[in-house]
């Protein structure tokens, strides 16, 4: 994006309720006036309910961070997986367009999908999810990504790092522990990766969390792949592990007992699962800072900017350090 797009770029701020409505009737949608703003602060998000026919929602992209290509990227890869009839919730084709412009506000609007969380608990919950996660990546597999970026170490911890050091949001006095233990921790997933040795990267959903699934008497259906980029086929899968390591072999081998009905998974990358911890980590504080000047995230990440924030995420990269030094989890 060139400069002169940027300073004429709008703001959130400016995104008002009468704003979102006019977007939705520019594009032929007419709201009955019920508007309810969901859960997302990268971008925004609202459920509209319509005069005709069930509520729609909408999500007006966040100016800057993607190119129209990739938002469309994006698009074209859902459309794919539900062509295949994965479960997934795409962006409406309207007028032969999914990506819409209104008032200098990138926007596409999609069906609304109810849903409850997934039991991560219950096997049964667990294998079903592999089993659609496996038919994601065995179409992510079929051709790359050209306009969206890879999950890397540069992109992901390098990049992070630097941005954090260069624009002092972490306390003096913390800085050279924090410079320290970041060196470390990258030394440590770049370790990761190389015993890993030869990995594939395809497309991901790439934030494949519980809060990103919702559950109905049907099964789940995928949604949100805003985050999706090319990387190792783990990245989806681990993100679904949590308890003590003997509750996450299970977990593990429950998810891969339903993948590998339909994507063969390559049991090395299970030397990254620490080393993507990790690198989520540092990429989460980097966002909250690259983020800290929209009023949305002061309020909703108070602590973000507070000594005790940082001292507490030198603590868990210096665990994550160890943790990268442990043998890997293997499925049961």
């Amino acid at each position: 994006m060139n400069p002169a797009a940027i300073l004429a770029t709008p703001a959130f701020s400016s995104l008002t309720p009468d704003t979102v409505l006019d977007a939705l009737e520019a594009i032929g949608l007419r709201s009955d006036g019920r508007m309810l703003a969901l859960n997302s602060y990268e971008n925004r998000v609202y459920q509209i309910g319509m005069e005709d026919g069930p509520p729609l929602v909408a999500k007006f992209y966040r100016p800057q961070r993607w190119s129209d290509a990739a938002i469309l990227e994006e698009h074209a890869f859902v459309e794919e997986l539900v062509e295949r009839e994965i479960p997934v919730v795409p962006a409406l084709n309207l007028d032969g367009k999914t990506l819409h412009v209104f008032q200098g506000f990138r926007f596409a609007v999609f069906p609304r999908h109810g849903g409850r969380a997934p039991e991560l608990d219950d096997p049964a919950t667990l294998e079903w999810l592999g089993r659609f996660i496996g038919r994601i990546h065995a179409v992510g597999a079929i051709r790359p990504f050209i306009e969206r970026p890879v999950l890397d170490v540069a992109s992901f911890g390098e990049e992070p790092r630097d941005y954090l050091l260069a624009h002092g949001f972490i306390p003096a006095e913390l800085t050279e522990a924090y410079r320290s233990v970041a060196a470390q921790a990258l030394d440590g997933v770049r370790h990761c990766f190389a015993r890993a040795g030869e990995v594939a990267g395809i497309r991901l959903h790439g934030d494949c969390h519980c809060g990103n699934v919702l559950w109905t008497d049907a099964g789940p259906h995928f949604v949100d792949f805003d985050d999706s980029r090319m990387g190792p086929a783990i990245q989806d899968l681990w993100m679904l592990l949590s308890g003590e390591r003997a509750d996450r072999v299970r977990q593990l081998s429950d998810l891969l007992a339903g993948y590998e009905d339909f994507f063969e998974f390559n049991p090395q990358e299970l030397h990254l699962i620490e080393a993507l911890r990790t690198l989520r980590l540092m990429h989460y504080a980097a966002w909250l800072a690259r983020r800290w000047d929209d009023p949305a995230f002061k309020r909703a990440f108070p602590w973000f900017d507070t000594q005790r924030y940082w001292q507490d995420r030198i603590l868990e990269l210096r665990e994550q350090i160890a943790l990268m030094d442990e043998p890997p989890l293997w499925p049961a």
